[in-house]
């Protein structure tokens, strides 16, 4: 009776490793199959892709300018007063930092700067 038992269990688990096998066969082979049912050309696009969206479409680096490409840095920008004058006028009429940094010319860090010296925004509490 022991002996059935023992050999009805090496029979099943026999029986589980050969579906387990089976299953991680397909499960490859599905996978393998993702990049092309979602029109891509490679596995590596595809990957991308899934980061991107699984980012909500963020990248999460900058995309390189021609300057950075080259190795040359893009000449600092000198904060005149003009230039503070225009982002005082630009964040009065409700502007986002992007906005008042692409109109003036100069980086969101700076906009911040000069916002910051102007008394224009909030002490963090």
């Amino acid at each position: 009776m022991l002996n059935d038992k023992l050999k009805k269990l090496a029979a099943e688990k026999a029986r589980l490793a050969k579906l387990e096998k089976s299953l991680e066969a397909e499960t490859r082979r599905e996978l393998a199959g993702l990049p092309a049912r979602y029109g891509f050309d490679n596995v590596n696009t595809f990957i991308a892709a899934l980061r991107r969206a699984a980012r909500g479409g963020r990248t999460r680096t900058k995309a390189k300018s021609a300057a950075a490409k080259s190795g040359k840095r893009k000449a600092r920008v000198e904060i005149t007063d003009a230039i503070r004058a225009k982002v005082k006028a630009l964040a009065a009429a409700g502007k986002t930092g992007g906005e008042i940094a692409a109109a003036v010319g100069i980086s969101l860090p700076s906009v911040h700067n000069v916002k910051k010296a102007l008394g224009l925004v909030k002490a963090r509490g």
